[in-house]
């Protein structure tokens, strides 16, 4: 197998770490292998669209998901670190409204696998971040929720001092209490 999987505290939730080959003249690992994400996760997805964005330190993008056209995400960090959430919005699920958050560097590679039925966000935790992500259904601006990244029903810890930087859409992000959910 290419990578390492680590189940994270939520089971559909998972981190994703490369095999990575490297020596003097610098590294060379295989960043997605659609056999061996479908070993590891048990997941058979077609990735429909790639994704890249940077940001600077204390930048909150999310918590961003669809409640239609509904999007599972591959992600990674190729330049700066960042720590990246996934909250469970599905109404059904014995972890609704829990959240997990991991540490996502261009240093340790590691990519994390969101189902869809997740909200997902991150905050850049260094200078600058480029982040990089696949995702299974196209994006839908008129199904895109955002869950708002402080909600104090859900607790998430994020690793930042101060207030972050938002999106206009992050700042009118709803409370679990009052968002669209999954069933």
């Amino acid at each position: 197998m290419s990578f390492n999987v680590i189940p994270t505290a939520l089971p559909e939730v998972l981190i994703l770490e490369p095999q990575v080959f490297g020596d003097s003249r610098g590294f060379f690992y295989e960043s997605f292998n659609l056999k061996e994400f479908e070993h590891a996760t048990g997941q058979k997805r077609t990735f429909v669209q790639d994704n890249h964005s940077r940001s600077a330190r204390n930048v909150l993008r999310g918590l961003h998901y669809q409640i239609q056209n509904s999007q599972g995400k591959l992600v990674r960090v190729v330049a700066g670190e960042v720590f990246d959430v996934a909250v469970d919005m599905r109404r059904s699920s014995p972890n609704f409204g829990k959240w997990v958050g991991v540490t996502l560097s261009s240093e340790n590679k590691r990519q994390l696998w969101i189902p869809e039925g997740f909200a997902h966000g991150f905050v850049v935790t260094s200078e600058t971040a480029e982040f990089v992500y696949k995702v299974t259904d196209y994006w839908s601006p008129v199904h895109e929720r955002s869950l708002i990244w402080n909600d104090p029903d859900v607790g998430i810890e994020w690793p930042i001092d101060g207030e972050p930087v938002l999106a206009a859409k992050d700042v009118d992000g709803k409370r679990l209490s009052e968002a669209d959910l999954f069933n």
